[in-house]
C-alpha cells in the first residue's frame, strides 16, 4: 500500500470516528465533466479532486516532497507526484457512483490526466469512461465511510446539449440518521456503519 492510501492509512491511525462524532477527516472539493459522443450518449466522467491544505502537506511529506517549503514543485516533483492518488487497492469504486436508471453503470478504471499543486492544495485529474452510459445517468461522488467528504464545489461540467440537476442532501436527515444507526453501537465498533452516501450530493444528467 503506497501513496494515497499509505497516508489515508497514516491519518486514520490518529482520527478514527468515535461514537456521536460523524464527521469526514479529508474534504476534496471536487468537479465532474461529463463526456458525450455525437449521438448524445454520455461516455465518461473526468473527476477533478481538490484536496484540503493539511491532507496535501501530509502527501507531500509521505512523498518526501517539497523539500525546501516554498510551496512550489519542480517538474520532477509534480511528475513524481502524478498519480499519487491512482493506486486504487481491489474493490475501491473510486468513490463514484454511477447509475443508468435503475441499474449501476459499470466504469473504467481511472486514467491519469494529470496532477498540479497550487496555493497549498493538490489537484489531480483523472477519466473514467462509462460502458453503456446511454443519455441519462445518476452520479453521486461520496465515500462510503465517510471519512472524506467529497463537496461539488468545482461544479458538474457538461455539454450545452445536456441539462444537469443537482439535489442536494438532507443534512439535519442525515446525522439524525446516523444518530439512530450509532445509538445501540458499542462506544469503539470495529465496524463503523457506512454513512457516506446520506450526505452526498445527486447529480442527474440528460443529454440530447
Amino acid at each position: 500500500m503506497t501513496g494515497f492510501f499509505q497516508t489515508a492509512a497514516m491519518l486514520a491511525a490518529v482520527a478514527v470516528p468515535t461514537i456521536g462524532a460523524a464527521h469526514p477527516h479529508v474534504f476534496v472539493d471536487t468537479a465532474l465533466h461529463v463526456m458525450t459522443d455525437d449521438a448524445g450518449h454520455i461516455t465518461g466522467v473526468e473527476v477533478h479532486w481538490s484536496y484540503d491544505e493539511l491532507y496535501s502537506l501530509l502527501v507531500l511529506e509521505d512523498m518526501e516532497l517539497d523539500g525546501d517549503y516554498d510551496g512550489k514543485l519542480t517538474e520532477a516533483e509534480l511528475q513524481a507526484l502524478d498519480g499519487f492518488d491512482l493506486q486504487w487497492i481491489e474493490g475501491f469504486e473510486g468513490d463514484l457512483y454511477v447509475r443508468n436508471g435503475a441499474a449501476p453503470a459499470t466504469l473504467g478504471a481511472p486514467q491519469g490526466r494529470g496532477t498540479s499543486f497550487e496555493n497549498g492544495k493538490i489537484t489531480s485529474r483523472h477519466f473514467r469512461a462509462i460502458e453503456g452510459g446511454g443519455a441519462e445517468l445518476i452520479l453521486r461522488a461520496y465515500d462510503p465511510t465517510f471519512y472524506t467528504a467529497y463537496d461539488l464545489t468545482g461544479g458538474v461540467h457538461a455539454p450545452g446539449t445536456c441539462e444537469v440537476r443537482i439535489d442536494r442532501p438532507d443534512m439535519d436527515a442525515a446525522y439524525a440518521a446516523v444518530d439512530e444507526a450509532l445509538k445501540d453501537m458499542p462506544p469503539d465498533p470495529d465496524d463503523y456503519p457506512e454513512v457516506g452516501d446520506l450526505f452526498a450530493d445527486t447529480v442527474r444528467v440528460t443529454c440530447e
